[in-house]
């Protein structure tokens, strides 16, 4: 029953503190436009001039080097 005596206000102090972190992000404009970065998601596509891929990878997605690393690895595990 003593416990409770320590419990409870770490409790509270846990839930003020977790309520400071969601007002501070609620000012600080995290939840605006949420809808807009989904939006934008599947707005862009392959073939969208300013899309930018990384250098390994070609218009589907995929690695340059997947295929090539698997063989890779089989080959040093056979050896």
């Amino acid at each position: 029953m003593d416990i409770l005596y320590l419990l409870v206000p770490m409790s509270v102090l846990a839930m003020l503190a977790i309520l400071g972190v969601f007002a501070w992000a609620l000012r600080a404009g995290q939840f605006d436009e949420i809808d807009v970065v989904g939006e934008q998601i599947l707005a862009a596509s392959d073939g969208v001039p300013g899309a930018a891929l990384d250098a390994d990878q070609g218009p589907a997605g995929q690695a340059a080097e997947e295929s090539t690393g698997t063989s890779r690895h089989r080959q040093r595990s056979s050896a």
